[in-house]
């Protein structure tokens, strides 16, 4: 598969992975608060910032009981109306404008999450340069045809997804136009653990789907994300926010800044770790040789003196003769008197 840009930034095997901070609702309701989360979001290195556009009315009804009620013990949000919580964590539409301006200012690439086909408008309005599928979004097939109709990379999420499901979305992205997409493995629960995550299955779906693949990453922390750079991911996707402390719908499982930077540096790291199939002694390693073993004299040893395991050992350094001809060595005289600390070698015995 080739290489392609969102924005400036290359994704590809061959490219430092793209690291996206999601903003979601950590703004509480404040714009201010979502500027200065785009800026947090640049200052710790992040390719990008993305937003969900979305209104409460585009996902759901004002309506309680039943499943419109979160019952759930362990959910973050137990006892909330789903149109409730919309309302809390949506970005309003008219933000968007003046965040995307203000990241293209700042020089961070800002894109999008559209619930909607009116959402997907807007974004294009704004000049998007791809736009992301959510996981509870991804059987939205309009939706998908919108988003493939627009000619721009496409991110999808693939939680509460079986595999045929996950086909069938990435059949419709295809079939409308889709050519550069990325698949992101997803565990939808907030937060995941690690061991819900299954990160072996970011490779499977390169290798299925013949596209690029990346983690959407809800556990705590940054080794599950850094594992899946060692694994092949090209794109991770990581909520942020500016102190969970503060609070925020989804604050709970997200990165502060500080955090966040590390998960910059260390996916990096692990990519540059990757490297290639390599043997043999690379030019960084060459000095090191000097610290393998060899057969040195440990006493001195007269002319026509006897080899043992007390006058010569195998140790450090390594410009001796090598260890393989230790037990053929023992026995055999010495042909010239060879001092304690020196290196033995072949001239010594066949002299």
């Amino acid at each position: 598969m080739k290489d392609f840009k969102i924005g400036d930034a290359q994704i590809g095997l061959n490219h430092k992975p793209f690291i996206i901070a999601e903003m979601s609702g950590n703004h509480n309701r404040s714009l201010e608060r979502a500027m200065t989360i785009v800026k947090a979001a640049k200052d710790a290195g992040a390719d990008a910032i993305k937003l969900q556009t979305y209104t409460p009315d585009s996902l759901t009804i004002d309506h309680s009981g039943g499943l419109f009620t979160i019952t759930d013990e362990k959910s973050l949000w137990k006892g909330r109306n789903l149109y409730e919580l919309y309302q809390e964590a949506m970005t309003p539409y008219e933000w968007h404008k003046p965040i995307f301006d203000y990241a293209k200012e700042l020089g961070i690439i800002c894109f999008s999450t559209p619930f909607d086909e009116e959402a997907v408008d807007m974004l294009e309005e704004l000049g998007a340069p791809c736009h992301k599928v959510a996981s509870f979004e991804n059987n939205h097939h309009p939706l998908l045809k919108k988003v493939a109709l627009t000619g721009k990379p496409v991110i999808m999420s693939t939680g509460v997804s079986t595999l045929a499901n996950t086909d069938e979305s990435v059949g419709v992205l295809r079939q409308n136009g889709c050519k550069d997409l990325v698949l992101l493995k997803c565990t939808s629960t907030y937060p995941a653990t690690p061991e819900n995550t299954n990160l072996r299955t970011i490779p499977h779906l390169r290798e299925l789907f013949h596209c690029e693949t990346g983690l959407s990453d809800h556990t705590m922390g940054v080794g599950a994300a850094v594992g899946a750079v060692a694994l092949g991911a090209t794109v991770i996707e990581k909520h942020f926010c500016l102190s969970r402390a503060e609070g925020g719908v989804d604050s709970a499982f997200s990165l502060e800044p500080d955090e966040f930077r590390m998960l910059v540096i260390e996916t990096e790291r692990a990519h540059q770790a990757l490297g290639y199939v390599q043997y043999g002694i690379q030019d960084a390693e060459k000095k090191s040789l000097n610290f393998k073993r060899s057969v040195y004299v440990v006493e001195d040893i007269p002319a026509g003196g006897v080899f043992t395991e007390k006058n010569i050992r195998i140790i450090r350094p390594g410009d001796g003769l090598h260890p393989r001809y230790f037990s053929m060595i023992l026995g055999k005289p010495a042909h010239r008197a060879l001092k304690r600390g020196t290196p033995l070698s072949m001239d010594d015995l066949l002299s």
